[in-house]
């Protein structure tokens, strides 16, 4: 195994790059439509039923299905990649941002309205604020969903190391099978955990003391 590493280290680090580039690059893209959508959301309640219907729908739909559908449109490549994880990664935190939009207390809406801030201003520097705590748990459990999506989508020829697991299943019995298998899991297993620690590191420094759990 050590040797398979060394070997191929050059490589393996390239896709190691662009398996974190993916996902962070989607989940952000996610997290920008999920908040708009929130914000839309929070503006008209009879909406909320809706986005809950299709987010539980949409988090029913297989990864392979998703990928195959998008295939006609999207092709072979990236772009499939890009926009089957980014289709998952809105999800989690669409429902999450409407909490957390939900919950801010309506007092303090009312009391910045009082102080001359604009609608925006007051959605800008008082609600996504206060609601931030919880979407960025949304955005955690976003980003470690993604990470497993984005290697599926290497069955589209997506970047990242899902490549490697899907080698290693097709030379069951092969001499480098395992070697495949196991690099390209415990790569994904250890991105996740340094984007979940990056993420956590991101909560400290924008989430105000005042409102940490």
């Amino acid at each position: 195994m050590w040797d398979f590493i060394v070997e191929r280290r050059g490589q393996i680090a390239y896709n190691t790059l662009q398996h974190a580039n993916l996902v962070i690059q989607a989940v952000l893209v996610a997290t920008v439509i999920a908040v708009v959508l929130a914000v839309l959301i929070t503006r008209a309640p009879r909406l909320q039923g809706v986005a809950n219907a299709l987010s539980a729908i949409g988090l029913t739909i297989p990864s392979f299905a998703l990928v195959g559908i998008l295939l006609p449109l999207t092709s072979i490549g990236t772009v499939t990649a890009v926009v089957a994880v980014t289709f998952y990664a809105v999800l989690p935190i669409l429902r999450n941002a409407v909490v957390g939009l939900q919950g801010v207390d309506q007092i303090l809406v009312e009391s910045s309205r009082g102080m001359g801030m604009s609608e925006l201003a007051s959605l800008w520097r008082v609600r996504l604020p206060l609601a931030w705590p919880v979407i960025l748990a949304g955005v955690r459990t976003s980003t470690q969903m993604s990470m497993g999506v984005a290697a599926i989508a290497a069955y589209v020829l997506g970047p990242g190391l899902g490549g490697y697991i899907f080698k290693g299943l097709s030379q069951i019995g092969g001499a480098n099978a395992i070697n495949y298998a196991v690099v390209g899991t415990v790569g994904v297993i250890v991105i996740a955990l340094i984007v979940d620690v990056l993420l956590l590191l991101l909560g400290r420094l924008t989430v105000s003391k005042g409102i940490r759990v």
